[in-house]
């Protein structure tokens, strides 16, 4: 990815003609735009050893708040990504740094530096010497001298868990060593200490690799610090990363970086310069030049003149048919309206046909629009009472809510009494679609459903954290997580309480629906949630994607009330293995399988406090290292199991029915 100097120091300097550099200096001002955003951070892993300590009265006290204090301040220099910093003298002097991912835009570490400089003084509040790495920033600092002294001790490796086929390590060992070898090269030789490299596997597989030391180090001390760093990748997986206090590594299978911001922070390309022409031919050549560049400027600009004239005709002949802004561009609820006739066009007038699911809210249909883009259309119920300038507000705060993991609001219509939402259209329909039934559910071998986890686990903590909004979704379970082409999971329905109303449902009862099996006993039995609830339903998810069985397809001939019940009683038994779906079971990684059962039972246990948090949740899985709690007795165990009013198929998880006493909404009603 790095663009290369390839400029000759001896050839002489020459001067391009006007009609040339006019040329090349349009062509640039009419390709160059770019646009990029990154997402908020993630905890990865802090270090605070206990050597060293300080207490809160102390002068070294002092000096760290005021460390500290300036990282985060507007005076730091979160648009280059890196600082470093000193405050006090010896022997209470302490020395900071903080280095962000050089993908990530200015905004974005400014607000990973803050939250860290916050949870420092947290999570390490007597230790002198700290690390925390988050996955958009480093923040460290100590007592001893830090600044541009190089340190490859102390490394945690992170890996993706999905092992390469035997056969094919080596081959990728190869590839991926070269591809990080050549970053390393290019962080090296940069300003920014960045390098960023992307590489083909096979035909439809790339391989992302990205590589930074701290600025401060000299180019031999960030070669030497990397080429510690990559020779600990683990090499056998489709990711790895390996973090370090001076500087870290990281390949992955998918893009994790934004390429056209990482780009920018490379080496600019020059063009190469010819040998220099014999005597006398200077201005023949000239005459050549001018003669060969002035008709192809007129030919490219006649073209694209023709073009914007086709462009703005077209425009005009398709004033409504829709167009969809990035995240970035959502600013107005006018980027986001839609024409109800395009709408109702696109989906053959809510066909039946085109009928693609129900839910608590509404109906969803299939729509085509004329351009060829494929939607997902859903039909709000007319319940709601919530108003047109509070349903609005809540569509473009909805709608900037972006992630891989999370189905992607496109648009609304709000006429002739309809509140129409239009979201991207997923293909591969709703998790419980392939999970629960005993064909379909053969395509999901461990390593997909591995990933599903993951990806589940990442849309809730981005809701949760990460994103504008704190946003609990109250109602997770597999039929809310859609599948796109390749298999990935996207959760749908959050938010939609806000953007419904406040409190509404489709019974209109002024509470909130839920799904008995996904519900933590709190919320069900008092109307109390959190983000602890989430987590509750995020274990029940694990347990059935692992053992392939809805949480409700239990009775009493199964000395189980449900799966949650079953799954504790396997694991105190000691044979937690036999939850463990037998399409997968001969086929799967065992260790991985057991992790993943025992991080789901520790998610339904009863006492909110007990369950993990998201990000920690995370930690769980990508950690082989990490010493996870011994689950206790999960919630719901042995109780019975209410009547629900409006479900007749009791064994229906699906069904939903109201149960909370809360009258909060599904959301904070301030944004982070």
């Amino acid at each position: 990815m790095k663009l290369h100097d390839v400029r000759n120091p001896n050839s002489r300097s020459r001067t391009m003609s006007f009609p040339t550099s006019f040329f090349f200096v349009f062509l640039f001002s009419f390709l160059s735009s770019f646009r990029a955003s990154a997402q908020s951070p993630s905890l990865l892993y802090f270090v605070c050893p206990n050597t060293t300590t300080y207490s809160r009265n102390s002068t070294y006290y002092n000096n760290l708040v005021t460390l500290l204090s300036f990282l985060s301040s507007s005076n730091a220099s979160h648009s280059t990504g890196f600082q470093k910093s000193t405050a006090g003298l010896d022997p209470a002097r302490v020395t900071g740094i903080f280095l962000c991912r050089g993908d990530v835009s200015g905004e974005v570490c400014r607000n990973c530096v803050t939250f860290s400089v916050n949870e420092s003084l947290r999570r390490c509040p007597t230790q002198r010497d700290f690390v925390l790495y988050y996955d958009d920033c480093m923040l460290r600092y100590s007592n001893h001298n830090i600044l541009s002294n190089v340190r490859t001790d102390g490394g945690y490796t992170l890996s993706s868990g999905i092992t390469i086929p035997p056969d094919q390590q080596r081959s990728f060992r190869d590839l991926v060593l070269a591809l990080m070898n050549q970053a390393a090269r290019d962080a090296a030789d940069s300003s920014r200490k960045l390098g960023a490299r992307r590489t083909n596997f096979t035909e439809f597989q790339s391989v992302y690799g990205l590589v930074q030391c701290t600025p401060d180090l000299t180019t031999q001390d960030c070669s030497r610090c990397l080429q510690t760093s990559i020779n600990q990748l683990h090499t056998d997986n489709t990711g790895s990363r390996l973090l370090l206090p001076s500087c870290n590594s990281r390949y992955e299978s998918y893009p994790f970086f934004n390429e056209s911001i990482a780009r920018t922070f490379q080496a600019p390309l020059s063009p190469p310069v010819s040998t220099p022409p014999p005597p006398g031919k200077d201005e023949r050549s000239s005459e050549l030049v001018v003669a060969i560049v002035v008709p192809t400027i007129v030919i490219v600009l006649l073209l694209i003149a023709g073009y914007c004239f086709l462009a703005k005709r077209q425009k005009r002949t398709n004033e409504t048919e829709p167009t969809f802004n990035n995240a970035d561009d959502i600013t107005t609820i006018d980027s986001l309206q839609l024409d109800y006739r395009t709408i109702q066009a696109a989906t053959n007038d809510y066909s039946e046909d085109n009928k693609i699911g129900r839910g608590g809210f509404g109906e969803v249909y299939k729509g085509i629009f004329s351009n060829g883009t494929e939607v997902a259309v859903k039909r709000l119920s007319k319940s709601s009472e919530q108003g047109d300038t509070e349903f609005k507000n809540e569509v473009v705060l909805v709608a900037k809510l972006q992630h891989r993991n999370l189905v992607r609001l496109l648009g609304f219509s709000l006429e002739r009494e309809e509140r129409i939402l239009v979201y991207e259209y997923v293909p591969n329909k709703s998790l419980n679609y392939f999970l629960f039934d005993p064909v379909k559910r053969g395509q999901l071998d461990w390593t997909r459903r591995y990933n599903i986890i993951g990806g589940i686990a990442r849309g809730v903590l981005y809701l949760h954290q990460d994103s504008r909004l704190t946003i609990i979704h109250r109602d997770l379970k597999a039929s809310n997580v859609l599948l796109d082409e390749n298999m990935n999971p996207k959760i749908a329905d959050f938010g939609m309480a806000r953007i419904f109303g406040l409190d509404q449902t489709q019974e209109n009862t002024s509470r909130i629906v839920g799904t008995y099996g996904y519900m933590s006993p709190e919320y069900a039995m008092r109307g109390q949630f959190s983000m602890k609830s989430d987590v509750y339903s995020f274990g029940v998810l694990v347990l059935e994607i692992i053992s392939g069985r809805k949480n409700t397809s239990f009775d009493e001939t199964n000395n189980s009330h449900d799966l949650v019940t079953y799954a504790w009683r396997l694991w105190n038994n000691g044979t937690a293995l036999d939850l463990v779906d037998p399409i997968i079971v001969d086929n799967c990684n065992k260790s991985e399988v057991v992790r993943c059962i025992h991080i789901g039972l520790l998610c339904v246990q009863e006492d909110p406090i007990d369950r993990p948090v998201l990000s920690t949740i995370l930690v769980m899985f990508t950690s082989n290292t990490m010493n996870l709690p011994v689950p206790r007795r999960p919630g719901f165990f042995d109780h019975t199991r209410p009547k629900d009013p409006l479900d007749t198929d009791q064994s229906t998880a699906s069904k939903s029915f109201t149960v909370s006493t809360d009258d909060a909404s599904i959301t904070s009603l301030y944004p982070r």
